[in-house]
């Protein structure tokens, strides 16, 4: 009997599945992006992804009935949060694909763990850079001027929209440091707190996008879905996806994701949208990745679960939905993991 409850009650699918599932859900964000930015101005992309994500999550925590956080200084901080885990990184992905194919994009916030470990060095954080660490700091950045193609100048490469990508990545974990010393042990659930920061970047793309850009004359239908797309699957679906896959196997597993999000984009950007790919565009993705491997390298005894890029809003273990929950990503937040954020 006993038996029969428990696989009653536990996931419908492994978590190994669920994990492909998120990768090629956060993977194909940027894709999503480039799609609805043919369409719709940028901040319309961002606008709708937020909606539709909010919507997600509020339905979510309807089922669950859980509540909205209470308490000004809270939602202070959360205003915060909001503006720099998503309003800003969402918008600034969204104009740099106006100018960056998919493939950059995604590969640019793959450098999120890399800006992390450069900010450790000056943020007095408690997560002490190793040796280990450092090293993968640099081989990273290696990895990004070889996607760039520094040795030919740059030649070909928009530098506006490639900042914007960059400036994105580095968002997250401004964000990630300020959530985790602010908001961390508030009493509130993740799922709650994830909720109302959605709700507030909403509210800010909604007072900000009426001063930028005008009612468009007609809605075209490709775009559209992408953005619909963009918010239920890859800010709101995937991020209560990633809750379960933390509470079942850790935040150190499940931020393995994060290295499989710019393969499955630029497969995306190439196989569906024809973007050229250059020789070095794979083989620098490849030390990127390395080197964000290696800023995440944990000493073997006694150290901390995850790290400041991983579980931002811990509060003890992560149990339920109430476990990781900087959203992010992907795309991206891709927070959460180190992925993030375009989620």
């Amino acid at each position: 009997m006993s038996s029969v409850t428990a696989s009653r009650s536990g996931p419908a699918l492994d978590w190994r599945l669920r994990f492909g599932v998120l990768a090629l859900i956060w993977g194909f964000s940027f894709l999503l992006i480039k799609v609805g930015t043919e369409g719709y101005a940028p901040f319309q992309v961002t606008l709708g992804r937020l909606v539709f994500g909010t919507a997600v999550l509020a339905a979510a925590m309807a089922v669950k009935r859980e509540r909205l956080p209470r308490g000004p200084r809270t939602w202070g901080h959360l205003t915060i949060a909001a503006f720099l885990l998503n309003a800003l990184p969402f918008s600034l992905f969204a104009y740099a694909e106006l100018t960056i194919p998919s493939t950059l994009a995604g590969i640019c916030n793959a450098t999120s763990p890399l800006w992390g470990m450069a900010l450790s060095l000056v943020a007095l954080s408690e997560d002490r850079p190793t040796r280990v660490r450092v090293a993968g700091l640099g081989l990273g950045f290696l990895g990004v001027l070889t996607v760039l193609g520094a040795w030919q100048g740059f030649d070909g490469l928009d530098a506006t929209g490639t900042a914007m990508a960059l400036l994105a990545s580095l968002s997250y974990p401004i964000g990630w440091i300020y959530v985790r010393r602010t908001l961390a042990g508030t009493g509130h659930s993740h799922l709650s707190l994830t909720g109302a920061q959605l709700l507030l970047a909403t509210l800010q793309l909604a007072v900000v996008t009426p001063l930028f850009t005008s009612l468009p004359t007609h809605l075209p239908i490709v775009p559209l879905l992408a953005i619909v797309a963009l918010g239920a699957l890859g800010t709101g679906v995937a991020m209560l996806v990633q809750y379960g896959i933390v509470a079942e196997v850790g935040p150190t597993t499940a931020q393995m994701v994060t290295y499989f999000v710019p393969v499955i984009a630029t497969a995306a950007g190439v196989a569906i949208l024809g973007e050229t790919l250059t020789w070095s565009t794979p083989v620098g993705a490849a030390i990127v990745l390395a080197g964000a491997a290696l800023t995440q390298a944990r000493p073997g005894r006694g150290h901390r679960r995850g790290g400041a890029d991983s579980e931002p809003w811990r509060e003890g273990r992560p149990g339920g939905a109430d476990s990781d929950s900087a959203p992010t990503a992907g795309g991206g937040g891709a927070g959460a993991t180190s992925v993030p954020g375009v989620r």
